[in-house]
């Protein structure tokens, strides 16, 4: 299997195309059309992992981080870890891709294994993506309605959260007079014709419109197509940030601390109190997602758990809202499974491509205890 299969499957799931406007996504290293042997997972990457990755003979890294965020200056080997990585990716013939915001912005991603790890019921978006998708009305003679609602369909159209092959249907008449220059699918050169057309609608995602508008003129009957493209603010359902959803039982603040410290294995983390005796609907939000405490607190939500929180963060929801500070890499870490699963799926009729998560600890943070 090549790696751009992968990343296709990968992007099926967390298109690039959702990712923070100045992130960067996507391939870091290498060629895509190389054939894998083994992949190895990571939150980032560093000399360890790079070891790992050729002690275990896997030629393509998948990290949550990216390894290039800032623009490179230069590649200092003698004197810089980061180049030494990618003389040791290059010379090994190592490819390394990340999925970063994509893959926090998605359904089942970050966010969402973090409260899978919690127990959390009834998982939705905390905050939804909006203004990313596209209405398309396209006219259709009655008798080619279904082909074109699948093509459309076919080139990713028409998805509505769990619901597939979502459309609207309208029947009517259209006209239309043809000149001699034409070749009309319907009627003759020179003659006004009324036709039973339907009014195919359906939602498409903005980075999809392209592909499934080329499949639209590719099976349309008619020479010239009749549709209309209309921006959408709506929220978007597919997508979002953080995520929250209900505790299966009722806990008192002190119990769900360490409820929450015991699922997400940890010893320490930072905290305020809010203003709720009992802890039942949680908002989280993997990494940093401090900013998103007001979403938490305007949903009812009892507990909000995310990373890299400010001190006067914290002083603003005090009383408010029970907000925890679990750890970056805490927060991130379990969307690993995730991507290891899909992939074992995708691979499962190709018995020789092992996929591993790094054994070790990328976290550069440690707690000192006097």
């Amino acid at each position: 299997m090549k790696c751009i299969e992968i990343i296709k499957n990968i992007e099926n799931w967390a298109p690039k195309e959702i990712a923070w406007q100045k992130d960067n996504v996507g391939l870091q290293i290498g060629d895509t059309d190389k054939r894998i042997k083994n992949i190895l997972l990571c939150l980032e990457v560093n000399d360890n992992v790079v070891e790992e990755a050729l002690v275990k003979k896997c030629n393509l890294i998948i990290s949550h981080h990216p390894f290039f965020f800032s623009p490179l200056k230069k590649i200092d080997i003698a004197n810089d870890r980061n180049s030494r990585i990618i003389q040791k990716l290059i010379k090994h013939d190592i490819i390394l891709y990340s999925a970063h915001t994509n893959l926090d912005y998605t359904k089942d991603g970050v966010s969402y294994q973090l409260a899978e790890r919690l127990g959390l019921q009834n998982i939705d978006f905390l905050l939804n993506l909006k203004s990313n998708q596209y209405k398309i009305s396209v006219f259709v003679p009655e008798t080619a309605c279904e082909e074109v609602a699948e093509a459309i369909f076919s080139a990713g159209g028409g998805v509505i959260g769990e619901y597939t092959r979502c459309s609207f249907r309208t029947k009517g008449n259209g006209t239309f007079k043809c000149s001699g220059k034409t070749r009309p699918a319907i009627g003759k050169k020179e003659e006004y014709k009324f036709v039973e057309e339907v009014k195919l609608e359906v939602i498409v995602d903005r980075w999809k419109l392209n592909t499934v508008l080329s499949e639209l003129k590719r099976i349309h009957p008619y020479e010239e197509i009749a549709y209309d493209l209309v921006p959408l603010d709506n929220p978007n359902v597919n997508f979002g940030i953080g995520a929250v959803g209900y505790l299966p039982k009722e806990y008192n603040q002190n119990d769900f601390l360490s409820y929450a410290a015991h699922k997400l294995i940890v010893k320490n983390f930072r905290y305020t109190k809010g203003k709720k005796g009992m802890i039942r609907k949680v908002a989280v939000c993997g990494g940093s997602g401090s900013e998103y405490f007001h979403e938490a607190i305007a949903k009812n939500c009892d507990a909000y758990i995310t990373a890299d929180i400010r001190y006067h963060t914290f002083q603003d929801a005090e009383k408010e809202i029970l907000l925890i500070d679990a750890g970056h890499y805490e927060t991130e870490i379990f969307s690993l499974n995730e991507i290891q699963k899909r992939i074992n799926l995708q691979l499962k009729t190709n018995k020789d491509i092992n996929v591993y998560l790094y054994k070790g600890s990328t976290n550069p943070v440690i707690f000192y205890n006097n």
